[in-house]
């Protein structure tokens, strides 16, 4: 059988922003060393992943995603990054790097009616706080596939705040930081609901493959990331298969490959698995319907064991080389 390849990577960057532009107020900006450092290193890490198609997250300023693409040396036509143009207000923005053809580019942040709910003393949730970005791109095989770019709310718990961003709790009171744990678990599900409902959307039906990457907050069989690729149900209705993701992960068709390094970020000691790639049922072997599948799923964390340093990200890189089949 005659093989086409696909390689896609997630990165979050941690805080991508240009020298002397105040991202969080109580964070200093970089100085122009440190920028240079920060460029410098993600660039390189993009030219070791050399993917065809990168998601990465927190980017603020698009002028500086473009540098560390440029320290890459890689040629990258398309750099996407919705909402940071001018840089990005309030929060980070995810962004887009690849070497395909682009077909549409769409940035989702407004939840549909299903999705809004109502969080305890916070009030309305209707949006993302980092909008979802949506490319349908052209594989060189000329297949359309369909690439989300996610980062789901942090588990840090939601604090109510002052107008002037101070906090209106005790912070060291644990009962206190339950709830406010609640609130940020609760923002995050709805978020997986609204994000669920797009995938969907593109799925059901159709025969077009999904690949959603991203920084989703959670491990793989976490009930938010659940809510978002119902892979679960697919054990008791097969039918489900057409609106399900599967971790890239799970279905690589070298399992040998699998190893005990397996994960993207490191919380108190604690290895966990945050940074994810999902595929729809194309990608799998198994399906009738498939179109290839996934080959290996690297990890790349040795950088997480070499210290705390923000020109380094603090989360491992995902890379998943996945193949098409060829007339």
């Amino acid at each position: 059988m005659n093989w086409g390849t696909l390689t896609v990577a997630t990165c979050n960057a941690l805080n991508l922003a240009l020298p002397g532009r105040v991202f969080y107020e109580n964070q200093e900006p970089y100085g122009a060393d440190e920028y240079r450092r920060k460029v410098a290193w993600l660039g390189q890490q993009l030219r070791r992943l050399n993917a065809d198609a990168v998601a990465l997250q927190e980017i603020w300023d698009l002028a500086a995603l473009r540098d560390a693409v440029a320290e890459s040396g890689l040629s990258y036509h398309q750099v996407l990054a919705p909402g940071t143009e001018s840089g990005a207000t309030g929060t980070p923005r995810v962004a887009l790097v690849t070497r395909l053809s682009l077909e549409t580019v769409t940035s989702h942040a407004a939840f549909t009616p299903a999705a809004v709910i109502d969080v305890p003393e916070v009030g309305r949730h209707d949006h993302f706080e980092r909008p979802v970005l949506h490319a349908v791109l052209r594989t060189k095989q000329e297949q359309k596939v369909h690439v989300l770019v996610a980062h789901l709310k942090s588990k840090r718990p939601k604090f109510l705040l002052n107008a002037a961003g101070e906090s209106l709790e005790d912070r060291d009171d644990p009962r206190v930081a339950a709830r406010a744990t609640l609130r940020s678990l609760i923002m995050r599900g709805s978020e997986a609901v609204a994000l669920r409902e797009l995938v969907v959307s593109l799925l059901h039906n159709t025969r077009d493959p999904v690949i959603l990457m991203g920084d989703l907050n959670d491990a793989p069989h976490a009930v938010t990331s659940q809510i978002v690729a119902a892979t679960s149900a697919v054990a008791f209705d097969r039918e489900a298969r057409d609106t399900a993701l599967f971790h890239a992960y799970d279905v690589q068709s070298e399992p040998a490959l699998r190893r005990d390094v397996a994960y993207s970020h490191v919380h108190q000691g604690s290895p966990e698995t945050l940074d994810q790639i999902w595929v729809s049922e194309e990608f799998v072997t198994s399906s009738r319907f498939a179109l290839g599948d996934v080959r290996r799923v690297e990890y790349f964390n040795d950088h997480l064991h070499e210290g705390r340093d923000r020109t380094r990200s603090d989360h491992g890189f995902v890379r998943a080389l996945l193949r098409l089949r060829l007339p």
